[in-house]
């Protein structure tokens, strides 16, 4: 189960010229990836990730590496900072057979 975030962003501009009746475009803030590694012929070799860029500066690809029997996965994502705090929803860990990996994005605030 792969999820992406996506929301509104009610910076200064879209509060000005959209309402909740006419909303801005919704934009990604986040991936859930949460991938099944039932059959892992070592179990104490945990799957792990890479992000590495793509031709389009926009995007990179996150590729998952298991080992056998399970070839890797990769997606391709929107190419932001994450935010890697727990407490902002970060999360990277191999329990029970299910690897996960969940973040969003940061947010940059306008100053002058």
């Amino acid at each position: 189960m792969n999820r992406v975030q996506t929301g509104f962003d009610w910076n200064k501009y879209n509060q000005t010229h959209y309402d909740m009746d006419n909303p801005p475009p919704k934009i990604v803030q986040g991936y859930k990836f949460n991938i099944f590694y039932p059959d892992l012929l070592d179990p104490s070799n945990t799957p792990s990730f890479t992000v590495t860029p793509c031709d389009d500066p926009d995007f990179a690809v996150i590729r998952f590496k298991a080992g056998p029997p399970y070839e890797d996965i990769a997606f391709k994502c929107v190419n932001r900072e994450w935010e890697v705090s727990h407490k902002h929803g970060y999360k990277c860990q191999f329990q029970n057979g299910v690897f996960q990996l969940w973040f969003v994005f940061k947010r940059y605030r306008y100053r002058r």
